[in-house]
Order: structure tokens, then sequence, then C-alpha cells
């Protein structure tokens, strides 16, 4: 099984979770951040959340604070926004940090596993636009950067302006189910 999942994390409540309990289960991980303008995105996640979870699917959000400090609140706080803002019930998890040599061994496994991400190139143009500099490959581009792990352990990345009603990542997601 995907070695990605063997990983004990907190939840955004603190509680100590093994990543391990959702094998068997297709999963995507999100790095996620509350005042990013790819926030809206919390809707469309929820909505496949709400979708598919009963044939097995799970979402897990990991909010970061590594691209331009756009995810600044506690946990408490970060919560409070995605319960409030997008009714997110999907599992929500500890701020971690998800790029650079503090980087989380969860997203040390999974830019292991996957290190490309696609079209990264629009996305570091996209960034160039703001006057952000983008992160050196294969590290996270941006927030919002999905990886899709599969029943089997494949994990499969999505760069961070792939939508969550984007026709290829929902075909990937179905396929698997």
């Amino acid at each position: 099984m995907a070695q990605v999942l063997n990983f004990t994390v907190n939840t955004i409540q603190g509680e100590a979770i093994d990543l391990s309990s959702y094998q068997g289960k297709t999963v995507l991980i999100v790095n996620v951040a509350s005042k990013c303008g790819l926030t809206g995105q919390y809707e469309g996640l929820e909505s496949l959340y709400k979708k598919y979870q009963d044939q097995g699917f799970e979402i897990l959000g990991f909010p970061a604070n590594d691209f331009a400090g756009q995810e600044p609140g506690t946990d408490e706080e970060i919560q409070a926004f995605c319960s409030l803002t997008y009714d997110v019930t999907f599992p929500m998890f500890s701020k971690i940090t998800v790029t650079g040599e503090n980087k989380h061994p969860l997203y040390k496994s999974l830019i292991e596993a996957e290190p490309v991400t696609p079209n990264r190139e629009a996305m570091v143009t996209m960034l160039a636009g703001h006057n952000i500099e983008a992160t050196k490959a294969p590290e996270v581009v941006w927030n919002f950067e999905k990886f899709l792990i599969t029943k089997a352990g494949k994990v499969v990345r999505f760069s961070p302006d792939v939508t969550p009603e984007n026709e290829a990542f929902i075909t990937a997601i179905e396929t698997d189910l």
C-alpha cells in the first residue's frame, strides 16, 4: 500500500490519527489556505466529498501557511472559517509545512511518490504575474495542489489550478472508485 498513508497526524481538533486508517479508499490530500485566490475551491471539494463519500472517497485538508502567508490563523480559526464559510465536513488537519526543508514527512512522501506537478509552468507564470516567485520543482507550487491516492496506492498529482469541477480530475476519482 502507499507509503504516503503511513503517518500519524493531528486533526484540526488536535487528535492524533493514523492515516493508514484510510487505506483501501480513494484519498485526496490537499494543502489548503483561507486567504488565497483559490480558496473558493473549498466549495467544489465539499461538493465532491458529499457526492462520493459513501463510495469510499475521502478528502484530507491540510492547512499550510507556506505561500504568501495565506493561512495565518490558528487551527481553531481555520476550522471556524471552513465550517462557517464553506460548510466543510471533510476531515481537516492541524496546520503543517508542505514545502522547504521543514516540510512535513507526509508531504516529503507525497512528493517522492509523484515529483512532477502537471502543467507546473502555467502556475509559475500565473504567480509571476502577481510578482510571486514560485517554488522550485519538485516542491508543491502553491495552495490547493492535490494528491490523489488510489486504492492501489498510486499517487496522482494535480496542479493547484485544477479545480474540483475539472472533468479529468473527476474522471480520475470516478475511475478509482
